[in-house]
């Protein structure tokens, strides 16, 4: 594809020859909701990099003059928020000398906006080449990926940091071979907390319970990373993710590897996956150390070529802040960030909450969350009887491609667009809606009192709702 077809597809994306002192944009070659990114030319160097520019299109504009414009006043907030956990990134980045981390060469602002020049690196992401190369995808292959992949989370780990996006589409295969962990995507994270959308931060399916949580006694540590990489394993192996975390809370359908059995992979990996992808944080391996302690494979095969970040090069606490979406190369701008590490100690999310409690488990204020995608979007279709909807008709059912799941007390009665619903609670407090593509006003009421939450519903999926009283 053509830099000029590329600025098509990429609304905003500066022109092919736009100059940043000695770097020159070639082309583009990536681009999604937070920033865009470009393969350019280094005239000093002679040699080709990529660049990254910060860019919410749901904030911002390109003008004219190519600088950004808000799209309303009342974006400044978060998009200055983004802003600097976009540069705070960038200088985090520059601080690790990993050959499995993402190489930052240097940032800067420019055009109302920021930058973060990278090496360029070849190859393609584990997404891509799961869909395109499936049948090289074995246990020795993956026991070949696994040490440097193991070497680079580490590295982070070490330096008192998480990832916290680790995903197929956030692990660049190289042209050697080599993997490298693509960038933490700051901004993403710090908008999506400011403006209560933690759809936007996290990937279903590899984000653990405790991601979601705003306050719990699950903390988010290395687990939290180890989690997303058996998450990752699992989508290799088996060609989809585990189910989403906050579903199997409610109702585990999980079948460990181990049980599976899929041809030609040892028990000892399996095993190792299914441990990464316990519930409860404290069940999984700790370390990065102890997880390649039960596939038996050293922590890094290029530690030789590590230069770690010494303590004093670690960014302090308070300078880094947590924000990213498709990936290119080496670079992913909508991964959400290296967050700093405190093992064992609560921490708080600023995103909308799930409140976890003993046998209570969690209730979820407007989270949204995909397993997979649908199209053919349909109307609500059900039977009433006596005024009260029932269980839709066989036709029917085949039309549905959502599950709702919202928390019912005793007492408490169901509307959906007006008209009685009958509802049936499992043990767990949770009832279960089958519901087709469309908008709906969902009431719960008690006595006097009414919670409603509005639900549209466009692709497949499923939803836990949480209807507050307004």
């Amino acid at each position: 594809m053509s830099a000029n077809e590329n600025n098509k597809t990429v609304p905003n994306a500066l022109a092919a020859g736009h100059r940043f002192n000695e770097f020159e944009i070639k082309e583009v070659i990536g681009g999604g909701g937070f920033g865009i990114v470009y393969r350019a030319w280094d005239h000093l160097l002679e040699r080709t990099i990529a660049i990254k520019e910060y860019m919410p299109v749901s904030l911002a504009v390109r003008k004219a003059d190519l600088s950004l414009a808000l799209r309303s006043e009342r974006h400044q907030k978060l998009f200055t928020a983004g802003l600097h956990s976009f540069i705070q990134e960038a200088r985090l980045l520059a601080r690790f000398n990993h050959p499995g981390l993402l190489h930052v060469l240097r940032f800067w602002e420019e055009n109302g906006t920021a930058y973060m020049g990278t090496l360029y690196y070849s190859g393609m992401t584990l997404k891509e080449w799961q869909q395109t190369r499936p049948e090289t995808i074995n246990e020795a292959w993956i026991r070949q990926l696994l040490p440097p992949l193991f070497g680079a989370i580490s590295t982070i780990h070490q330096a008192g940091y998480l990832h916290r996006d680790i995903a197929l589409d956030n692990i660049q295969i190289q042209d050697s071979q080599l993997p490298v962990l693509l960038d933490f995507g700051s901004a993403r994270k710090e908008i999506g907390n400011l403006s209560d959308e933690t759809e936007i931060m996290l990937k279903p399916g590899y984000a653990p319970l405790e991601q979601y949580s705003e306050e719990s006694d699950s903390e988010q540590g290395p687990w939290t990373d180890i989690y997303a990489l058996g998450a990752v394993l699992h989508t290799l192996i088996t060609g989809a993710p585990p189910p989403v975390s906050v579903v199997r809370c409610i109702e585990d359908s999980y079948q460990p590897l181990a049980e599976q059995a899929p041809a030609g992979y040892s028990l000892a990996l399996l095993h190792a996956i299914d441990r990464s992808l316990m519930m409860k944080a404290e069940d999984r391996p700790q370390s990065i150390d102890a997880f390649a302690a039960l596939i038996d494979l050293p922590v890094s095969e290029v530690q030789e070529l590590v230069s770690a970040v010494t303590p004093a090069e670690v960014l302090p606490e308070s300078e880094v802040i947590n924000a990213p979406e498709p990936v290119v190369l080496a670079v992913n701008h909508s991964a959400p960030q290296a967050e700093p590490l405190t093992p064992r100690t609560t921490r708080r999310l600023s995103a909308p909450l799930l409140l976890l409690s003993g046998a209570a488990l969690l209730a979820v204020i407007g989270l949204t969350v995909f397993i997979n995608h649908g199209d053919n979007p349909t109307d609500l279709s059900s039977t009433q009887t006596g005024g009260r909807e029932t269980a839709p008709s066989a036709a029917a059912a085949s039309q549905q491609i959502a599950t709702v799941y919202l928390k019912l007390k005793n007492g408490e009665t169901l509307q959906i667009n007006g008209k009685a619903w009958q509802a049936t609670t499992a043990e767990n407090g949770f009832a279960t809606l089958k519901l087709a593509a469309g908008q709906y006003q969902v009431e719960v009421h008690q006595q006097n009192q009414v919670r409603r939450q509005t639900l549209t519903i466009d692709k497949a999926g499923t939803w836990l709702i949480n209807p507050s009283s307004q």
